[in-house]
């Protein structure tokens, strides 16, 4: 029923800026949190934003903060994730995530029901 679609990633040079969405379709997201995940090579993936779709409440892994922003736009039903100030580190496949709403925001993966299929993202040096 809840289907995510990212887009937007590609290569960019240490500094620049790239732009994800996420496209939803299904149910209401009003009532969801969406989330940003990372997974690069031969690790874990890794929370990096997370925003409560009703409010806009967000949340930020300590090593985005200032760098990233999620935001949503409810007109087009889809969450986006500017990344600014890119890093070689920044290298990894995104990844949308969905769940329903709650009292807190989540960061495990295991919080996270809902996927899409994720997007490269490679930042060279």
């Amino acid at each position: 029923q809840v289907q995510l679609v990212e887009s937007g990633g590609g290569l960019v040079q240490a500094g620049g800026s790239l732009r994800l969405s996420c496209a939803t379709s299904g149910p209401t997201f009003s009532n969801y949190h969406m989330a940003w995940f990372r997974q690069a090579p031969g690790k874990e993936r890794e929370f990096v934003a997370a925003i409560r779709w009703s409010i806009g409440t967000t949340s930020y892994a300590d090593s985005v903060k200032g760098r990233f922003t999620i935001s949503r736009d409810n007109a087009k039903n889809t969450v986006y994730l500017q990344m600014n100030s890119l890093k070689p580190e920044d290298t990894a496949v995104y990844y949308c995530a969905a769940r329903t709403t709650s009292q807190v925001i989540f960061t495990a993966r295991s919080e996270y029901a809902y996927w899409g299929q994720g997007t490269q993202v490679t930042v060279s040096s």
